[in-house]
């Protein structure tokens, strides 16, 4: 018999379930705040959905054995995007929606064999808004949640920002048969592929120009000018930034401009983004997304209202990083109930509902101590928040 989980699995414990818990609750009440309603995708969906229309590699998906080509989710926004345009089609747009749940990701190990990793995401979804105002309330949300995580100064938080379209208008120049091959270059900052491209030196010089390109979103938008001229899109996009840049510089987030990021997935077709925090051993992906109205459309929508876009958290990042909220903290850690014998247990089961009455969790000591320094020490070893002792 096996004693330990599966290759890319792990077992939670109870206190980082409970974290996990807390974390979820939290964000769930920042999406009410903002009006976003919960829903519930299915945990497994037709391969065609999963694939967002070839947006998603076949070969991260984890296939089931069934009658149908049925798989795990790998992601929650295209069962988000697909239920919008079918079962709440008729529902005024836009619609404001959010979830949470596991996600689940094939790979190949070093040994050749299957791994699969299981993620715990909670996000939002915006769907049938195509303006400019939608872009900024998911940035102002994602920075308001993080806020309430606890993702402050100490985490150095930056939330990088690029557009599609940045990325269209900057191949231009490229013949089109190395487009492909120049795009996978600049997203995975692969400086060498792009020297091996049989391209002209100044084109070569530019793009490596692109490569290195990020930074304070009025100094990139500059540069870009230079390259582009006054294309509508620059405008676009600075007034987006600066929107937004207010309450990334009151939370002290930094907000970064980079023309060539691209998320893992390639669902999006306009704005993209990422929440990176330093974590022990380096950066940290906190959350990512981006707009996907081409996605929408693929399930049907209607032109007018084929728009969609959305973030999701990355939960067992977050509570790596930052662990419990501070607003949590109180509710996940108990307060230890002791007492000093079988006089006193009575008088120490009602201290404990007592606590449960004001909405404190507690848990009772399952024999006596005959102290409240002892009951003290047990809590410490406890992880408990405090102790109580009841005497006889």
């Amino acid at each position: 018999m096996a004693l330990q989980p599966a290759a890319g699995a792990r077992d939670l414990n109870p206190r980082e379930v409970e974290q996990n818990r807390a974390i979820c609750a939290t964000l769930a009440g920042v999406y009410r705040l903002w009006g976003y309603q919960a829903v519930a995708p299915p945990s497994f969906e037709r391969l065609d959905t999963l694939q967002a229309g070839g947006a998603i590699d076949g070969r991260e998906l984890v296939r089931l054995a069934a009658d149908e080509p049925l798989g795990l989710r790998p992601e929650l926004t295209a069962s988000i995007a697909r239920a919008a345009c079918t079962r709440m089609a008729e529902r005024p747009r836009p619609l404001r929606l959010w979830a949470e749940g596991t996600t689940f990701r094939s790979s190949t190990g070093d040994s050749g064999n299957q791994r699969i990793h299981e993620q715990w995401q909670s996000g939002v979804e915006l769907l049938g808004e195509r303006s400019a105002a939608a872009d900024v309330e998911l940035m102002r949300l994602l920075l308001a949640a993080a806020a309430r995580l606890g993702l402050g100064f100490q985490h150095r938080p930056r939330l990088l920002v690029g557009h599609q379209g940045l990325l269209t208008a900057l191949l231009a120049e490229v013949p089109e048969q190395q487009r492909g091959a120049v795009r996978a270059a600049l997203t995975g900052f692969d400086a060498l592929a792009l020297a091996q491209l049989p391209l002209s030196d100044l084109l070569r010089q530019r793009l490596s120009a692109v490569m290195r390109l990020r930074g304070e979103p009025p100094e990139v938008l500059y540069a870009l000018e230079q390259w582009l001229g006054p294309v509508p899109l620059l405008s676009e996009l600075a007034a987006t930034l600066a929107a937004v840049a207010p309450a990334a510089s009151r939370q002290q987030v930094a907000l970064r401009l980079d023309p060539s990021f691209q998320p893992h997935f390639a669902l999006y077709d306009g704005l993209v983004l990422k929440l990176v925090c330093q974590g022990a051993n380096g950066p940290v992906e906190i959350a990512s997304g981006g707009r996907y109205d081409a996605l929408v459309g693929r399930f049907g929508a209607d032109p007018g209202q084929a728009a969609g876009v959305g973030f999701g958290f990355d939960v067992e990042a977050v509570r790596e990083l930052a662990g419990l909220p501070a607003d949590a903290a109180s509710a996940t850690q108990p307060v230890l109930v002791g007492y000093s014998g079988e006089q006193a247990l009575a008088a120490a089961l009602d201290a404990l509902e007592t606590f449960h009455r004001q909405g404190q969790c507690a848990e009772l000591l399952g024999h006596p101590v005959p102290s409240q320094a002892e009951a003290d020490r047990l809590a410490g070893e406890r992880g408990c928040c405090r102790a109580t002792w009841i005497a006889a």
